[in-house]
């Protein structure tokens, strides 16, 4: 063997080494994920932001939560952001109409948004939620038996966020169905502070335009957060006997505990938040595996909590 010839297969072995340490280093990569929401302080999102967490602790990812803190349009520019590091897969908690421009971006450069507790919508590969429609049927089915179909209803709803807005719309439906219901208020709280205190100084005010007892029968909240304000109205207006039928959505530690005690917060639906966040990180999975998946939403089951199952 001449030298040079030498000198050709030191290089070639060389260089083939060099591509196999690269294609090692490369499947070795974790994978880069950005989950990304305006409402994580809002228990719920917390919740299954969490399992989320939790689930990608067995694989081979590197996860970046993002908080916007109650900024909606902030979403858009770190979802860019995350375009432009190249993550694998972006994960959002937020209205997706509003981040269209954000969705846009990412599906041009290839990268696959998936809600979690989101919306549906096309520039999404799917949506992992509870069924709000049936979510909100439940509790305003509960509201209109126990008031037996009459009476005066206030309804605190988010137009916001498509997940919490079709509960407002399927309650109004189920309510209009019973002629002696009357939705006394649409109410939507301030949820920069997690919507308690709002909900509780809008409470006030409806229970300060209406002081003869039983002029309100019931206040039906699309999410626990107005529920537990409404009820703090309610009990420092030493209201409390008077009936007033509370109900919530999403069964949070606090709703629980205040529907366990069997006073006006008498039922809300346990979302599986930890189904929510732990499915989510599996559609992740599939979707980098290149798997297509068909499903526009993906539906986690949600049970009714009432004082005989809230300390469960």
């Amino acid at each position: 063997m001449t030298l040079h010839n030498r000198a050709i297969r030191a290089l070639l072995a060389g260089t083939t080494l060099a591509a196999l340490a690269l294609t090692a280093s490369s499947a070795m990569a974790a994978s880069k994920i950005a989950v990304i929401t305006p409402y994580l302080a809002q228990p719920g999102t917390q919740f299954y932001v969490e399992a989320f967490q939790a689930a990608a602790k067995g694989k081979d990812w590197d996860v970046n939560v993002i908080d916007t803190a109650g900024d909606v349009a902030a979403v858009i520019s770190r979802i860019e952001d995350m375009v432009n590091q190249n993550v694998d897969a972006i994960v959002i908690n937020v209205d997706p109409t509003q981040v269209t421009a954000g969705l846009q971006a990412a599906k041009d450069a290839g990268i696959p948004v998936i809600g979690m507790d989101a919306g549906a919508d096309p520039l999404l590969v799917t949506n992992v939620t509870s069924n709000g429609y049936a979510m909100a049927a439940e509790t305003a089915t509960y509201v209109a038996d126990r008031i037996h179909g009459a009476g005066n209803v206030v309804m605190f709803v988010f137009e916001a966020f498509p997940p919490v807005q079709v509960r407002g719309v399927v309650a109004d439906a189920v309510f209009g169905n019973f002629p002696d219901i009357k939705i006394l208020d649409h109410v939507t709280p301030d949820v920069s502070d997690g919507g308690i205190a709002d909900s509780r100084a809008k409470m006030e005010a409806i229970l300060a335009a209406n002081p003869e007892p039983g002029s309100i029968k019931a206040v039906w909240a699309a999410w626990d957060q107005p529920a537990l304000g409404a009820l703090q109205a309610i009990e420092a207006a030493g209201r409390q006997n008077e009936g007033i039928v509370i109900t919530g959505i999403d069964a949070n530690p606090q709703a629980r505990e205040a529907i366990a005690t069997g006073g006006n917060f008498e039922a809300t639906v346990a979302q599986d938040f930890k189904g929510i966040g732990t499915t989510t990180a599996d559609v992740v999975t599939r979707v980098l595996a290149a798997e297509d998946i068909k499903q526009g939403s993906i539906y986690v089951p949600t049970q009714l909590i009432t004082a005989s199952n809230a300390a469960e």
